[in-house]
C-alpha cells in the first residue's frame, strides 16, 4: 500500500522539516472515543520499542520498520479499525504519512523494561507521558503492569503507573492498564494466565492512582472470562495475544469473550499484522467484523 515515494517524503519530513510531524498531529481529523456501537477496536504496535521484535518463530519478524508500517497502512485502512497503539517512533510515522485521520491514538508510556534485562521489571516511564499527549492531541494512554512479587522493581513501576493514572484523570485523558501477574522462569518473564492471577492483577491495578474515573483494562483472554469479567467495573479492552496460535482458535476465543458484559472492544497486533499467511487484510478484516458484530449483539 505504502510506496517508495511515500518512505522518501517520510525520510525528508524527519531530517529537514521535523516540525511537520507536531503540526500533522494537531491537525488531523479527530473523533470521539466511543461512537456509534461503542466498540473499539486498536490495532497495536507498540511492541519494538521493548525490544520485542519477534513473530512466532521469527526473532526478528518485526525489525524492518517499512514493512512494519506498510502492514499497519493497511490495517488502518479497513473498515471497523478505530485506532492504533503505539510509541512515539511509530505514532510519527503514521502521523507524517498522514495515516491517522478520524483514527483513535493511543500512547504507550512505559518501555524502560526490555525484553531480557536484568531490570525488566523495573518498567519505567520511557515513552510518552500525560503533558506530552494531551499538547499532542493523542486520544488515550497505555501502560504495562508486570507484577512480579519477589522482584523489588515491581513497586517503582506501580509508583510510576499510579502516577500516570492520576495525571491522566486530571487531564481526562483515558488510560489502558495492562496487568499481569509475573515471574522469573530460566531467566526469562513469563506471565501467569491462570484465571486467579488475572483476577488478582485486575484488583491490584484498579486500585492506582487518585481517581479511576478515566481507567480502562486491558486483558489476556483466559479461561473463565466469565469469571475476570466479574472483577472489574471498568471498560475492557482484549488482549489479542502472540501470534502463533491457530488462527481460527484464536478468532474463536476473542469472539466468546467479546460478548461478555464490560468487553468493549479489543487490542491486537502481531497476530493481525504477521498472520500465517500474510494477508493482513483478511485478519484485520476478520477481528473487525468480531469486534463491531458483538457491539451490534450486545444492543
Amino acid at each position: 500500500m505504502l510506496t517508495g515515494a511515500d518512505f522518501d517524503r517520510l525520510r525528508t519530513i524527519r531530517a529537514t522539516r521535523p516540525q511537520a510531524i507536531r503540526e500533522a498531529l494537531i491537525a488531523r481529523r479527530r473523533r470521539e472515543v466511543t461512537r456509534g456501537d461503542g466498540r473499539l477496536f486498536i490495532v497495536a504496535a507498540d511492541h519494538p520499542a521493548r525490544g520485542a521484535l519477534a513473530v512466532g518463530s521469527d526473532p526478528l519478524a518485526m525489525a524492518n520498520r517499512y514493512l512494519l508500517l506498510d502492514r499497519l497502512a493497511i490495517a488502518l485502512s479497513r473498515p471497523g479499525v478505530d485506532g492504533v497503539l503505539g510509541t512515539p517512533d511509530i505514532i510519527d510515522d503514521l502521523a507524517a504519512l498522514g495515516l491517522l485521520d478520524d483514527k483513535i491514538i493511543v500512547g504507550s508510556m512505559n518501555r524502560g523494561g526490555l525484553r531480557g534485562a536484568r531490570f525488566e521489571m523495573d518498567d519505567r516511564f520511557t515513552g510518552y507521558d500525560v503533558p506530552t499527549m494531551v499538547s499532542s492531541g493523542i486520544d488515550f494512554a497505555k501502560t504495562l503492569l508486570r507484577v512480579d512479587l519477589d522482584d523489588p522493581g515491581t513497586v517503582t513501576t506501580l509508583e510510576a503507573t499510579a502516577r500516570a493514572v492520576t495525571q491522566a484523570s486530571a487531564a481526562s485523558l483515558p488510560i489502558m492498564l495492562e496487568p499481569f501477574l509475573s515471574r522469573r522462569s530460566d531467566g526469562r518473564i513469563v506471565n501467569d494466565l491462570s484465571t486467579e492471577a488475572v483476577i488478582l492483577s485486575i484488583a491490584i491495578a484498579s486500585g492506582l492512582g487518585g481517581s479511576s474515573a478515566y481507567t480502562w483494562m486491558k486483558l489476556p483472554v483466559v479461561a473463565e472470562m466469565e469469571r475476570v469479567m466479574e472483577a472489574t467495573t471498568l471498560p475492557t479492552l482484549l488482549l489479542g495475544g502472540d501470534s502463533g496460535a491457530d488462527p481460527d482458535e484464536t478468532f474463536a476465543a476473542w469472539g466468546d469473550a467479546l460478548s461478555l458484559p464490560g468487553v468493549r472492544g479489543l487490542t491486537a497486533g502481531r497476530t493481525l499484522l504477521y498472520p500465517p499467511d500474510g494477508d493482513v487484510a483478511a485478519a484485520v478484516d476478520t477481528a473487525a467484523s468480531l469486534v463491531h458484530s458483538a457491539g451490534v449483539l450486545a444492543h
